[in-house]
């Protein structure tokens, strides 16, 4: 017997559902994956039904599974991949076309056409934080209301819903009573005005978006209704803890502070820091966001997104057979030669933040006869290591905040010379997470918080797996990171 919460991770693979017990920890997990829709122009899409119909699914699953008694969930907590956009009806309920997915630059020339009227982008960039792009739903939006005649004509009737997936799953969970979207989605959207709290009037006329179209945006631990599952809960429970899937870890990693920062290491890596509770400006090619708004008070973050992580592992076994498995790279980095000045950028599809490239192409720098297999791998896995820094530095320099650790998770922290190397680069201990569940949990605790089941430090309760301190000498570090810093001017000058 018990009180349990269930966070919901609706990522962009598929739907987890997590069951989380009174103090804390994670019980049961149930998954369920969904179709990745890519056409012959490489637009990617999902279907908005089948995401509904996976989120009540292992919503279900994971009580079933464990024999709880379904009367013993005291409340659900929800994150989401975050920019990926959804229209639909407000009076049917009905998806008006299929989500566009965060990857889908579909709405690039319309971007490009606003970027060229004056005083368009620097009006978005100053709003909300974000460069003007067809990455975030600004873009999407006016997309779908310039190609998708029926979402058009629901906007002329005052019926069009405009939504991120947290607003999306929220409708589904209420039955359509409630059409919501928290603090943290929507300084995504790139509408929001990240200093006043509120959707801009003037960002919003420049895509075309009628305000009335987006939802209300709730504190991030508020109440976003109620929900019995379709009739699954012998009575309704509320909802709490809606997140972005990178702000839920962020809180699960328990940076509440300024100057606290995480990275999650995957295929790629997000890195954020929260800078307090005032809005900070990047002049170092970072977004600027907000991390959430609870208890009535606004955090603010920096983020920077790394798109080759893990990637370059999976390149290192998939294409150039220099692994069998990313296992291996500890042990061949640690066997190479120390002396080794080996630079690799994994600019495969340009360098983004804080260099926002979008032109350069991969390069290696500093080979000699006698680089080998091992000091090659060792260049590579250095390489996310050094592309974590360049953000975690960007942040320092933007917020004035140092850094006093950085909290990791995802699978590649299970390299023992990567973390190493991390924290000699960023010169600060590195705090690796015991579990990787990072996102569904934090939008879990912070469901149990707002509920009274949990305090904040409830996000101590698995500990680290592992601390690990800088102890790299100063002078070698600032030749590494001075011949890194060469190399990547190469790479852009190589291509420009």
């Amino acid at each position: 017997m018990g009180r349990y919460i269930i966070g919901i991770d609706q990522s962009t693979q598929g739907t987890k559902a997590l069951l989380v017990d009174e103090g804390g920890h994670l019980i049961h997990r149930a998954d369920r994956s969904h179709r990745q829709i890519v056409n012959e122009a490489g637009w990617v899409s999902h279907d908005p039904a089948e995401i509904a119909t996976n989120v009540l699914a292992v919503a279900r699953a994971v009580v079933e599974e464990t024999g709880v008694d379904p009367a013993d969930v005291a409340g659900i907590g929800i994150s989401n991949q975050r920019e990926t956009t959804v229209a639909w009806n407000r009076t049917t309920g009905e998806p008006l076309c299929d989500a566009v997915v965060w990857q889908c630059a579909r709405a690039r020339e319309l971007c490009d056409e606003l970027t060229a009227r004056e005083g368009v982008a620097e009006l978005v960039r100053d709003t909300t934080g974000l460069v003007l792009s067809p990455y975030y739903p600004a873009g999407k939006m006016a997309w779908i209301l310039a190609n998708v005649p029926a979402a058009a004509e629901a906007a002329a009737a005052g019926e069009l819903c405009l939504g991120t997936i947290d607003a999306w799953v929220v409708w589904t969970l209420t039955g359509g009573a409630e059409f919501r979207c928290d603090w943290s989605n929507a300084s995504r959207t790139q509408l929001f005005d990240l200093r006043r709290g509120c959707w801009s009037e003037p960002v919003c006329e420049a895509f075309g978006v009628d305000v009335a179209c987006l939802p209300q945006v709730t504190d991030s631990d508020g109440l976003f209704g109620t929900t019995d599952l379709g009739g699954f809960l012998p009575a309704p429970v509320p909802i709490h803890g809606v997140l972005g899937d990178s702000h839920a870890a962020l809180f699960a990693q328990g940076c509440h502070s300024r100057g606290m920062a995480k990275a999650t290491y995957g295929t790629g890596s997000s890195v954020m820091m929260n800078v307090g509770d005032e809005f900070v400006a990047s002049s170092h090619g970072l977004s600027s966001s907000l991390a959430w708004r609870m208890d009535g008070v606004t955090e603010y973050v920096l983020e920077g997104n790394v798109s080759y992580a893990g990637a370059v592992k999976t390149w290192l076994r998939d294409d150039l057979e220099l692994i069998n498995n990313p296992e291996e790279v500890t042990d061949l980095c640690y066997a190479a030669n120390p002396a080794s000045r080996v630079y690799f950028v994994p600019a495969f599809t340009g360098l983004g933040a804080p260099h926002w490239a979008s032109d350069a192409e991969g390069c290696v720098f500093g080979m000699t006869r006698t680089t080998g297999r091992a000091e090659f791998v060792k260049a590579a896995d250095e390489s996310i290591a050094y592309q974590i820094f360049d953000v975690i530095d960007a942040m320092v320099e933007d917020s004035g905040a140092a850094l006093a650790e950085l909290r990791v998770d995802g699978g590649p922290t299970r390299d023992a010379y990567l973390m190493q190397f991390e924290s000699d680069l960023v010169g600060s201990p590195i705090r690796i997470a015991s579990n990787d569940e990072m996102s569904g949990l934090g939008a879990a605790w912070a469901c149990g918080i707002a509920l009274g089941m949990y305090t904040r430090d409830v996000v101590d309760v698995y500990g680290a797996r592992g601390i690990v301190e800088p102890s790299m000498p100063a002078d070698e570090r600032a030749k590494k990171i001075a011949g890194w810093r060469h190399a990547v001017k190469s790479t852009i000058a190589y291509t420009a």
